[in-house]
């Protein structure tokens, strides 16, 4: 990412930080993924220019590695990078992305913040006293927390593609560079859906809302655990 824009998206992740108000919060959260997303189609080159999708395996530790994992995968995914769940191995759960290079670098920017914002919030958390199972609860949060994140984060990607000129042709074919990538290296991929079995699904979902979506700087091994 350029410099001049890492900059401007720090800027506004500062003000999200200082402010108590959520609704200036949301705002500056708005403002940093959407300039996030423009620089991805900014990024894009001339159409018939030909470039080498790159790759890099991410290893999340517990606790809640798998869910941790799920998180990376789906940022990724929103940002149009190609992520593989290759199970575990090196001390926690695994991810391998596929993408060209201005992609990763956004997955990895979104992903680290976004692991951390997600230990925060599941820090404060509070079950319900009616809660039967406080596990569960917690990691329905999570996942919730972490499908309205991919749902912002997806809408913020689909505005900035439809705004660019003649960007449509140029991602399909980045697209299909990808999964060539992924293909020649598992030929054989197997679809999977977690269960949902918690009642904070709807709670993780609410604070996913509220997340700010553009904190920088991420590792490459895990930005943190979750409590």
């Amino acid at each position: 990412m350029r410099e001049r824009t890492l900059e401007r998206v720090r800027k506004l992740l500062a003000k999200a930080e200082r402010t108590d108000n959520e609704h200036e919060r949301a705002t500056f959260m708005a403002a940093a993924s959407a300039l996030m997303a423009k620089h991805g189609i900014d990024s894009l080159p001339p159409a018939g220019t030909r470039q080498i999708p790159g790759d890099r395996i991410v290893t999340l530790p517990a606790p809640w590695a798998r869910e941790k994992a799920r998180l990376v995968s789906l940022v990724a995914q929103a940002v149009r990078c190609r992520p593989l769940l290759i199970g575990q191995g090196d001390g926690g759960q695994r991810v391998h992305v596929f993408g060209f290079a201005a992609d990763l670098e956004r997955a990895d920017l979104l992903a680290t913040s976004l692991l951390l914002q997600m230990a925060s919030g599941l820090a404060r958390v509070h079950p319900p006293a009616d809660v039967a199972g406080v596990r569960a609860y917690r990691r329905s949060w999570l996942l919730g927390f972490t499908d309205e994140v991919y749902r912002l984060l997806c809408a913020a990607e689909s505005r900035a593609a439809e705004a660019g000129t003649g960007a449509a042709l140029v991602l399909a074919d980045r697209r299909a560079e990808v999964e060539r990538a992924v293909a020649d290296r598992y030929p054989r991929v197997r679809m999977s859906v977690p269960r949902t079995s918690g009642t904070g699904y709807r709670h993780g979902v609410a604070a996913g809302r509220r997340a700010d979506l553009g904190r920088t700087g991420m590792s490459s091994a895990c930005a943190g655990e979750l409590t």
